[in-house]
């Protein structure tokens, strides 16, 4: 099992900026690929960014280029997401995943934290 838990969430105003947090207590996230997905109300969940175990690569979805930076630091075992310019429609419960497939992108992650609320208040 690898307990994956975000933080950083919150209520914010359009305009601001934001950087969510995932960590692993007692685990190390760093033989892992890790991603963000967020799951906006009444929509499904969708992935937004990925990145690669030594923090090298990183990958996209067309939803989060320009605003959302994914980064990771291996040696404080976090993986990060920083929104900035925040939008109404940014407001979604923020998912961070982790899979040991070698493989950047959607698809199917082997675990899940229990996701973080963002609401942007215009």
């Amino acid at each position: 099992q690898l307990p994956l838990v975000e933080s950083g969430g919150g209520l914010v105003q359009a305009g601001d900026s934001l950087r969510l947090s995932c960590t692993a207590s007692g685990r190390t996230l760093s033989t892992y690929n890790m991603a963000w997905f967020r799951q906006a109300p009444g929509k499904v969940r969708e992935f937004g960014a990925a990145i690669d175990r030594r923090g090298k690569d990183v990958y996209y979805s067309d939803a989060m280029k320009g605003r959302f930076t994914i980064s990771r630091d291996n040696a404080s075992n976090s993986v990060y997401l920083q929104i900035v310019s925040l939008k109404p429609e940014d407001t979604a419960v923020y998912y961070c995943a982790a899979r040991s497939l070698d493989w950047l992108g959607p698809g199917t992650y082997d675990y899940w934290g229990q996701g973080i609320q963002v609401t942007v208040h215009s």
